[in-house]
């Protein structure tokens, strides 16, 4: 087993610098077991993608990187590494005719890091990536595997549990017949037309985003509409004439002026279903990379109110901003997903990476969103306490209760959890 001792390791961003004693990196599982189990606090490190430090420790960091990338096809379901990511599977899937209901954004990031921080794709009637989830496999603090499905008494807190419950080493997705996607760009769209008739914009496809730096004036910078190839739907004029904006002329990246080659295909083209959903392209830098995230998930019957809310602060925010994007999700009901129990709408900032202002601007918005239940992603940066996240979560209790019978000796305990009142 290969150990890096380097403690300059940093998350993908850059913005956070790993604490971590050691890294460790198992090669099988009996190595990992070992590792888990050798005592000490131990947290697994993933794709990186998180803005927190929830994935660091004062112990060993443990990276599945080397372990084994078994991709199994099951009836109705994909059983995954825990190691790899998104884009690491969907070409075995497609080939086997097979595909997900639902992709994050960006392929990049690790299946079983992106379901145990709440992370989702988009779509009105698409939950998170977390809902997909059928079954999961962990290495516990003994260094035992223990597998929850759904149907366990604790499955509802087993998915969704920020690296609490143990080391995941495979995951069961459920799957669906393959399908195409088609992506369209509006350009300009009118804040009146969206704000008024927010829930006929949302159903323009299978998953739609608004982008809008939040700058002065009575529209927005685009929609993007990500349409399944056979689904019946308005037309391109009838969406265009509801926006009040016009079709983009060519690709376009979510970041005005950034390079729309990192993206996935446009201009109404249909295509595989991965290469479609994600808004990047896997061989490229997702997104502008030199960033720092936040996201807030508010239930769906506030959207309009929420984001008038945050168009009234937009001086403030919109300095320290790269672009803002606004999607809607499914309930699920993972006891700490951000989406648990309602219908949602999330506001997923991309900062500049000065966290320093991000951090002075952060309690502004919140201050807006507050009103609305906004419950923050845990894997990007935020500055709520745990006694508000308490209130905000009605199953924040079981899930303490669950951490303190599984994990009593505290072996994937970090800062980040004592911070927000899910520690020991």
């Amino acid at each position: 087993m290969a150990t890096m001792p380097d403690t300059s390791e940093r998350n993908w961003a850059g913005n956070v610098a790993y604490r971590a004693e050691r890294i460790l990196e198992p090669t099988s599982l009996e190595e990992l077991r070992g590792a888990v189990s050798a005592g000490g606090r131990v947290r697994a490190l993933g794709s990186r993608h998180s803005f927190t430090d929830i994935a660091d420790t004062d112990g060993a960091l443990i990276s599945l990187a080397r372990m084994p990338r078994e991709v199994e096809i099951l009836p109705g379901a994909v059983r995954v590494a825990g190691g790899l990511r998104y884009g690491d599977i969907v070409g075995e899937l497609d080939a086997a005719g097979r595909a997900l209901a639902n992709l994050a954004s960006l392929p990049h990031i690790s299946v079983a890091g992106a379901v145990q921080t709440g992370t989702h794709g988009s779509g009105d009637r698409v939950p998170s990536l977390a809902a997909a989830v059928r079954a999961v496999t962990v290495v516990g603090p003994d260094g035992e595997l223990r597998t929850v499905r759904r149907g366990d008494a604790d499955f509802g807190g087993s998915v969704v549990s920020l690296g609490s419950l143990g080391i995941v080493t495979s995951l069961e997705l459920e799957t669906e017949p393959a399908y195409e996607v088609a992506q369209t760009v509006f350009d300009g769209p009118l804040w009146d037309r969206i704000l008024e008739r927010f829930d006929e914009v949302s159903a323009l496809g299978h998953s739609v985003s608004i982008f809008t730096t939040w700058a002065p004036g009575d529209r927005a910078q685009a929609v993007w509409v990500k349409r399944r190839a056979l689904a019946a739907g308005p037309g391109d004029a009838p969406a265009a004439d509801l926006l009040g904006a016009v079709r983009a002329d060519g690709p376009r990246h979510p970041i005005a002026g950034a390079v729309a080659e990192a993206c996935s295909p446009q201009l109404g083209e249909p295509g595989p279903w991965f290469a479609r959903l994600p808004h990047f392209r896997l061989d490229f830098t997702p997104s502008v990379g030199d960033e720092v995230q936040s996201e807030y998930l508010v239930p769906r019957q506030h959207a309009a109110a929420a984001i008038a809310a945050v168009r009234a602060r937009g001086e403030a925010i919109s300095p320290v901003l790269h672009v803002c994007e606004i999607r809607t999700i499914a309930a699920d009901d993972q006891w700490l997903s951000p989406s648990s129990g309602r219908d949602s709408v999330a506001l997923h900032f991309t900062w500049h990476r000065d966290e320093q202002a991000v951090r002075q601007v952060l309690p502004v918005l919140e201050e807006a969103l507050e009103p609305f239940d906004a419950r923050p992603h845990w894997g990007k940066v935020f500055d709520m306490g745990a006694e508000r996240l308490r209130q905000l979560y009605p199953r924040f209790e079981d899930f303490r209760a669950l951490r303190a019978r599984v994990d009593p000796s505290g072996v994937f305990g970090n800062a980040f959890l004592d911070r927000v009142g899910l520690g020991a």
